[in-house]
């Protein structure tokens, strides 16, 4: 099923994918969803995408063809030499990374005090408070004082309806949920807005001066004189101990040794089964992150794991969850760019960009001169990354979400329960899955530039990815299964915040495996320009 699931997936994004070898099945975490059917695809999809990436640069190296990068055979698919693999147990626990991931041992919580389910007069309802404005926004819709605690909250929405309660705070500034049912869910507004989009809206943006195809034959930036190479090692801010975590380390099992390395046919170091010079299927590929949490810093945390130069763009002023803002920033730099007075800094950025990746609310960038007609005007050939909680349309497409929120309303945590209180699924799902497909759509609008031609827009959204896994079906999980092991895919790593054990990046092709070459920075650590050529 899930190979089936990862060739629909490349269809709909209009690239041929390479086979990709599964291992393993559900059911692999306590759940009545197939969350590792989910994992499995959204991650060997990126995977299959990334091989053939490199393997139209190997062509294009080979002079098997010279209309865009590796002629026009290489995007009908001749990837069928290509050993691309996802292991089911290794996306899953990708999933749960959060969960896993350890500062010097200890472990992250990631829920402010008032994040929580609250029982109502009607049912339940979801407030998400990490954030201190949000948490102030909850606090003001409930007619409670500044400083309120739990029990006070508690008291506040058991006597009000859910529905009720979930407004009153989106009114405020606020984010909730009220729980419903699927049946609740299919006959909303907003899932009937979303019913027949795509999964991962791939979709050519109008052309402005150029055509976007990039030129010289390199795998992105070769048109303005910048070879293909990775830059993070000169960022390098601690030394890796785990095989695929990192260049010179081992991993706790040792990534296999048979096969190419994915770039151009390089020689593997034998000690790690990855290649030994400099160049990964994404070197030479720039990603502007502009996000934040969770599903918009795994999309771009998976493309640094292949080798893209990924700026993470913050601002001192913008809230952060601790832990999370480390944990999902391997192998990418740091700066801050107040777009209020340095706007000009950002468009500098873009205009030497291959992919922009944002989780604003919609509208919200357009609003201040970045939406995506405005990136593909600054960089023809651009490709723009938008995503969302719930969707570019409907009557909620501005509305603030999160993972645990969006689990709420679209009837996740209703099912995967009793029916009568709130049970989340066992992994923050829809933001890793909606994470990794981002992730696979830029990498298929990177596919279909070096075809076509073109600036690209893909979107994704939470609860498109929510739609997706209720369409996979349902397993017989709850009760049964347990936590998997997990010690085997982990991999460690020092950093300035201390010895880092992390979840290592899953899928392979040709025995090579993704992987990150520097730890997380500190915010804001580096300068708002692109990495020099070293």
């Amino acid at each position: 099923m899930t190979t089936k699931v990862i060739r629909e997936l490349g269809a709909s994004a209009g690239v041929a994918l390479p086979d990709v070898r599964v291992t393993g099945d559900d059911p692999v975490l306590p759940s009545v969803f197939p969350i590792g059917t989910m994992a499995a695809a959204s991650a060997g999809a990126l995977t299959a995408a990334v091989a053939a990436y490199a393997a139209r640069t190997v062509v294009r190296t080979e002079g098997r063809g010279e209309e865009g990068l590796g002629g026009p055979e290489a995007s009908r698919g001749v990837h069928h030499d290509l050993d691309v693999t996802i292991d089911v147990r290794h996306a899953a626990v990708a999933f749960q990374s959060e969960r896993h991931f350890r500062t010097d041992g200890k472990g992250m919580d990631v829920w402010a005090a008032l994040s929580g389910d609250y029982r109502a007069s009607d049912g339940w309802v979801r407030l998400h408070c990490n954030f201190d404005h949000h948490r102030d926004a909850a606090v003001r819709a409930l007619g409670l004082p500044p400083g309120s605690g739990k029990e006070d909250v508690a008291r506040a929405c058991a006597g009000r309806a859910a529905v009720d309660i979930e407004e009153a705070v989106i009114r405020a500034g606020g984010c909730a949920a009220a729980m419903r049912s699927r049946a609740e869910w299919l006959a909303h507004p907003q899932a009937r807005a979303l019913a027949g989009l795509p999964l991962v809206g791939v979709s050519r943006l109008p052309d402005g001066e150029g055509d976007g195809r990039p030129r010289g034959g390199g795998t992105g930036r070769d048109e303005i004189g910048r070879s293909e190479s990775d830059h993070s090692e000169s960022d390098r801010s601690g030394t890796c101990r785990g095989g695929s975590g990192g260049g010179t380390g081992h991993s706790r099992t040792g990534p296999s040794t048979e096969g190419r390395a994915w770039a151009g046919e390089m020689p593997a170091d034998p000690a790690t089964g990855l290649p030994a010079g400099p160049h990964r299927p994404l070197s030479g590929i720039r990603v502007l992150d502009l996000t934040r949490v969770i599903a918009g810093p795994v999309a771009a945390r998976a493309l640094a794991a292949y080798g893209a130069d990924v700026l993470r763009v913050g601002a001192a002023h913008l809230p952060e969850v601790p832990g999370l803002v480390v944990e999902t920033a391997f192998g990418k730099r740091s700066c801050h760019i107040d777009l209020r007075s340095e706007a000009d800094r950002l468009r500098d950025l873009v205009r030497q960009a291959d992919v922009v990746v944002q989780a604003y609310r919609p509208g919200a960038l357009r609003a201040r001169g970045f939406g995506p007609d405005d990136l593909a005007a600054l960089r023809p050939g651009i490709v723009c990354v938008d995503i969302s909680a719930y969707g570019g349309r409907g009557p909620w497409a501005s509305r603030r979400g999160f993972d645990s929120l969006v689990q709420m309303a679209c009837g996740i945590a209703h099912e995967n329960g009793d029916g009568l209180r709130p049970s989340p699924l066992p992994a923050q799902a829809l933001d890793h899955g909606t994470g990794y497909l981002a992730a696979f759509g830029a990498v298929a609008a990177l596919l279909r530039r070096a075809a076509e031609g073109g600036s690209w827009h893909v979107e994704v959204s939470l609860a498109r990815t929510a739609a997706w896994l209720d369409e996979l079906g349902r397993i017989d999980a709850e009760g049964v299964v347990r936590q998997p092991p997990v010690d085997d895919l982990l991999a460690t790593m020092d950093s300035h915040f201390g010895t880092l054990t992390y979840v290592r990046p899953p899928g392979a092709a040709d025995g090579a495996r993704p992987h990150w070459t520097s730890p997380p920075p500190r915010q804001g650590e580096h300068p708002a320009s692109w990495a020099p050529v070293s």
